[in-house]
């Protein structure tokens, strides 16, 4: 009895030693780890280790890594909730975002980051980026140029730098992934500091200029829906040194520009305008949506532009999100939101996830009125706080939010569904 036990464990421990080694190996996130560079030098691993797909499973649920209300493939008021939604990621704010602000340094130091900014560390946050997007359960992701590869010394590296990582994206987007949209990096720059499209200097104006061409090229290339222009520095500090018109007419030029090489080019995508008022400049020339409708409709760019609405850009212009999104609706001109929040006793854009059930009522009722918001979505431009520094609090994060939209999505149904619907709006604060 005794061989015969021992003969069986001999067997046994024989067989999970070669489980062992016949199993794909999984590198943890930890760039000091090295266990998952491979023949080319980059490294590849599990970035997000005990991370499971996340699911839907009900308002009951207790796990925080689960849907409460969105359920993707649920058919609500004729569609599916993913095709009302059409969340995306931003990948500034998630792979990119650092927890620092005007008082203080970096507080996030994500274990896959190597302290470089190089392109073999752009990889890697790529990688990190297309697992998020996995695991999430999401189908869209946007970005900036030069948050996804890094600034060369010259235009043709930041270009070649650029081309690289795009040629990792298109592989890892596989055939379901995309942009929701692409754009340039207009404002982060010295040379911007006098705005891009309304600088003063014409080889700014050129830069930018060329380095949008290759944005609109890239966002093209990886199958992005639309393009978003955002004047982060088109406008003033002070109207003593500023000549307004000739500033605006600058960038009504500029845009033009890119709608005729959009053309050329074949993308069929959106072009988008960002309104905000201001921040970093004391006014930008697009400061809400009445603003920039006025402004489309002056050069002849009302049928070549859509708007991209930022709650929290609406709240920094004095006005509710929603008084944004039905001003861009019954303009014919809502093409994409961005999901975010400030709050109300801080003055500046703070990018809080949206968590507010009856905002985002109010904001599904405009998109549900729209009759959806295709080929735009919900683009979760929105970042942790400075104190939230785990890993895991990245899918917290947005899974709050999609649950959030789902919930507000719900409200709405139930309103038309019962017939209770009125222009008294007030009274969809009961619902909860």
């Amino acid at each position: 009895m005794i061989a015969r036990n021992i003969l069986l464990l001999l067997l046994c421990s024989n067989v999970f030693l070669a489980a062992i080694a016949t199993a794909p190996q999984t590198c943890p996130a930890d760039a000091s780890s090295g266990c998952g560079d491979n023949s080319s030098g980059e490294w590849e691993g599990e970035f997000f280790p005990g991370i499971p797909k996340i699911k839907y499973e009900g308002p009951s649920s207790k796990n925080p890594l689960s849907y409460k209300w969105y359920n993707a493939d649920e058919e609500i008021l004729g569609k599916k909730m993913k095709d009302w939604m059409r969340f995306s990621v931003a990948f500034w704010h998630t792979f990119r975002g650092t927890g620092s602000d005007p008082f203080g340094v970096q507080t996030k130091f994500w274990p896959w980051e190597d302290g470089t900014n190089s392109v073999a560390m752009a990889k890697r946050r790529m990688r990190a980026n297309f697992e998020f997007l996995n695991k999430l359960g999401v189908d869209y992701w946007c970005f900036h140029d030069r948050d996804i590869a890094p600034d060369g010394k010259t235009l043709e590296e930041s270009n070649a730098n650029l081309d690289q990582v795009v040629a990792l994206a298109k592989e890892l987007q596989g055939k379901k992934i995309r942009p929701l949209w692409g754009t340039a990096q207009l404002f982060v720059h010295p040379r911007y500091m006098h705005g891009a499209a309304t600088s003063s200097e014409v080889g700014v104006y050129a830069y930018a200029a060329a380095q949008v061409k290759k944005a609109i090229e890239v966002t093209h290339f990886l199958g992005g829906e639309n393009y978003v222009f955002w004047g982060g520095r088109e406008g003033y500090q002070t109207l003593l040194n500023t000549d307004m018109g000739r500033e605006i007419d600058h960038l009504a030029r500029f845009l033009q520009a890119a709608v005729a090489y959009k053309k050329k080019i074949g993308f069929n995508g959106t072009l988008l305008i960002e309104p905000k008022p201001q921040e970093p400049t004391k006014h930008q020339y697009d400061w809400d949506a009445a603003t920039s409708i006025a402004f489309l409709q002056k050069y002849g760019l009302l049928e070549e532009f859509k708007l991209n609405i930022e709650c929290n850009h609406a709240t920094l212009s004095g006005h509710s999100c929603h008084h944004e999104l039905e001003t861009a609706r019954i303009n014919g001109l809502l093409g994409n939101i961005d999901a975010n929040t400030g709050d109300p006793q801080i003055g500046w854009d703070t990018d809080q996830f949206l968590t507010d059930i009856g905002e985002a009522t109010m904001v599904m009722l405009s998109v549900v009125r729209n009759g959806g918001i295709a080929p735009g979505g919900f683009n979760f431009d929105a970042k942790l706080r400075r104190e939230s520094t785990d890993v895991e609090d990245l899918f917290i994060a947005h899974i709050s939010g999609m649950d959030t939209m789902a919930r507000g999505l719900r409200n709405v149904a139930k309103l038309i569904e019962a017939s209770e619907f009125s222009v008294h709006l007030y009274c969809m604060w009961w619902l909860y």
